[in-house]
């Protein structure tokens, strides 16, 4: 009998410490997605943060660009949220290189929570070296920081899905109109440990966007681990897969979108249009040198137009600086943006990647 019991014992423990995996529909899921899937998901979704009261509280924006990773074709996904919750100035900031089998190549994750006497700030960085996924995590709080540096080996990760990555995923089931049974894969849980991130279908329901009343479809996505209460999302889409609301099961915060999209022309013809079009100028000079003056401006407006469409990522680092910069308000800019844009250098090793976290606290710190 006690041989018997501790059996059972050794089965329990064996089940709890049982090592999280990927369902098999999942990883069918994956596979299936092609690049003319994922270019179907280029476009912004923008979003008002509201309480259950009816307070604009905020905005949450996201986009997805096509871009490239060290010369390999990706996805570029950036994703904001901005607000105050009770008074208190908070946001989370995501700017990711994805490939096109959805695979992270590289996340930058930081949150913050601005609070009376000092800040509260969480950063992840996430970046593939070798055969390993290498994560870099720093907590600042006050003059408190806490450093986590992870290694995952690749192998171990089928079915892995970022934060980014799930962004993509849940444009895509929504153009589909349709998500799998059983779709699990392996995720980040709120400590930075691995757990699951399932999907399901939820029924198709009307939202009313401006003045119109829509059919939104939507997806619950939960993500769980084994140490603490499952985090649930609500996301409801329209049709082309633009998002509608969004919402986490429990909090009393709601995402709104106010006007249904415009139709936007195709990105040659806004292309073309960015590059060619002139806008007419009062000129009382020589007229020869007026001429080359023009065709001089055209030349380094293509140029420039030219490597920001190929560097997309330019306009999402710049918005997430000037949103922290303009909420923290640092005495010494010039040493904010040093630490700002440290952490992108790729030169630095790993374990010194948030090193400038501390730096940009305790300015703000000495500020207060």
């Amino acid at each position: 009998m006690i041989k018997l019991k501790n059996m059972k014992e050794t089965a329990l423990l064996h089940e709890k410490t049982e090592e999280p995996k990927a369902s098999h529909e999942a990883l069918e899921f994956l596979s299936s997605i092609g690049p003319e899937d994922v270019d179907q998901c280029l476009f912004v979704d923008s979003m008002v943060t509201v309480s259950d009261t009816g307070r604009e509280l905020g905005e949450f924006c996201v986009s997805v660009q096509k871009a490239s990773y060290k010369d390999e074709p990706c996805y570029l996904v950036h994703a904001n949220s901005h607000g105050a919750i009770d008074n208190i100035p908070c946001g989370t900031s995501i700017t990711a290189y994805v490939s096109r089998s959805l695979n992270t190549l590289e996340e930058n994750h930081d949150e913050y929570m601005k609070l009376q006497e000092h800040t509260l700030d969480k950063k992840l960085h996430i970046v593939r070296q070798g055969g390993h996924l290498v994560v870099n995590g720093v907590i600042t709080e006050k003059d408190e920081v806490k450093k986590q540096t992870f290694q995952f080996p690749l192998d171990s990760l089928q079915g892995f899905v970022s934060e980014a990555s799930n962004l993509l995923i849940l444009r895509i089931l929504a153009q589909q109109k349709k998500v799998p049974e059983n779709l699990t894969f392996l995720s980040f849980d709120a400590d930075t440990q691995i757990g699951v991130s399932s999907y399901r279908e939820l029924e198709v329901k009307k939202q009313v966007v401006g003045n119109e009343v829509v059919e939104v479809f939507g997806i619950e996505r939960t993500v769980s681990s084994a140490e603490k209460i499952p985090a649930i999302w609500h996301c409801y889409f329209l049709p082309d897969g633009h998002l509608a609301s969004r919402v986490q099961v429990g909090s009393s915060v709601t995402m709104h979108l106010l006007q249904l999209p415009p139709v936007v022309s195709s990105q040659d013809e806004r292309d073309h249009k960015s590059v060619c079009e002139k806008k007419p100028l009062v000129w009382e000079e020589d007229i020869e040198l007026y001429s080359k003056f023009l065709d001089r401006k055209e030349e380094l407006k293509a140029a420039h137009s030219s490597y920001v469409r190929q560097h997309p990522e330019l306009k999402a680092l710049l918005a997430d600086f000037l949103q922290m910069l303009l909420l923290r308000k640092p005495q010494d800019v010039f040493s904010f943006v040093h630490d700002f844009f440290i952490p992108f250098d790729s030169q630095r090793p790993p374990d010194s990647t948030f090193n400038a976290s501390q730096n940009i606290t305790a300015a703000q710190d000495d500020k207060s």
